[in-house]
């Protein structure tokens, strides 16, 4: 088994009393004392603050055409100082190799781009590019008072505007700051070089932004109805399938994937990522059976109790018919939970 990596950030964590989990070659936090659930409401009703240094950072310089050919995604919809939501493509079958983040620097020059945890090498034989994620940390400031508490600790942070991108200087170090996240909440992240990393920790910690972990992250992003690589997105499943058509530019030109996903589009999907929510508290699970008229007709790919919601909500891959407001049925080890198709985001 590969040694973990670890965060910039790892004594910060430990001293705080975090739980530490593997996740994607890294060993990060999943929860700190106060538990998963007080981490998700802190995030919906105040501020926290992620360590997100597991993603990778892969930075290309003059690459415009080179990512233009590589993703899906078409770089001239925004420009320099934007952040732009991008998937790459398997070339023989379309399936989604990775979800990204491209951060297109004010430079014009100048692209970070932002593959998960364990897909850093594959997106660098795709794209090329220089991997500088053992270069800095990531923090991930998220919530609806999150600009707020950030102002009073790195200000010029505070005001950068959602999907867009600056560098700015935090105790004459120099920061690249994103309006992106992973919660459906407004918020930045804050790629710090590693060095000053802790101290930036803490003045946000200190500022009274709650530390949340792994657990709340993944609670809040399935509330956002937001894809998981490795559960929405992977081998197989193509962005059609994860009904995310609106990040394929299909006029710019070539790009990698695009005649297998071409053909898919014209003979249809075989099956389409829907939300479900269920009754009563007890959650939906990854691959549990979906069933409709006692016939089943797909599977959870990823299920959870809803702190807000206060009831499961799951995704699940079903077959197209399978419509917005069809009751349905989820198979949790032979315990049946009764449930409906719903719209997503399950919370806005």
């Amino acid at each position: 088994m590969d040694e973990l990596r670890h965060s910039p950030l790892d004594t910060e964590h430990r001293a705080l009393g975090a739980k530490m989990t593997p996740f994607g070659g890294w060993d990060m936090p999943l929860q700190y004392p106060s538990g998963t659930i007080a981490e998700h409401e802190a995030c919906r009703r105040d501020a926290v603050v992620f360590d997100v240094s597991h993603l990778g950072t892969v930075r290309v310089v003059d690459g415009f055409d080179r990512l233009q050919r590589a993703l899906t995604n078409d770089l001239n919809k925004v420009a320099p100082g934007r952040a732009q939501y991008t998937h790459l493509l398997d070339p023989d079958d379309a399936s989604v190799l990775d979800d990204i983040i491209v951060w297109w620097h004010p430079d014009g020059r100048t692209f970070d781009v932002m593959p998960n945890a364990s897909n850093t090498a594959r997106v660098v034989d795709a794209i090329g590019g220089d991997d500088i994620t053992s270069t800095r940390a990531v923090l991930a400031v998220q919530g609806p008072e999150a600009r707020a508490r950030l102002s009073t600790v790195f200000a010029e942070a505070a005001a950068v505007k959602r999907f867009h991108v600056a560098t700015l200087r935090w105790n004459d170090v120099e920061c690249v700051v994103a309006g992106t996240g992973y919660t459906g909440e407004p918020g930045v992240e804050i790629a710090v070089p590693r060095d000053a990393a802790s101290a930036l920790w803490k003045a946000i910690v200190g500022s009274g932004v709650t530390p949340a972990g792994l657990g709340a992250r993944d609670t809040l992003r399935l509330e956002a109805g937001l894809p998981l690589h490795g559960h929405e997105l992977g081998a197989g499943i193509t962005s059609l399938q994860a009904g995310l058509e609106w990040v394929v530019a299909w006029n710019k030109g070539d790009f990698r994937g695009r005649a297998a996903l071409v053909a898919e589009k014209d003979r249809g999907v075989h099956r389409i990522l829907r939300g479900i929510a269920t009754d009563g508290r007890r959650p939906p699970r990854a691959d549990c059976a979906v069933i409709s008229n006692g016939r089943t007709v797909g599977v959870v790919t990823s299920g959870n109790f809803s702190p807000i919601l206060g009831h499961g909500i799951a995704l699940a891959f079903v077959e197209p018919s399978v419509a917005v407001g069809d009751p349905i049925d989820i198979d949790v080890r032979g315990s049946i939970l009764a449930g409906r198709v719903v719209a997503t985001p399950f919370v806005k």
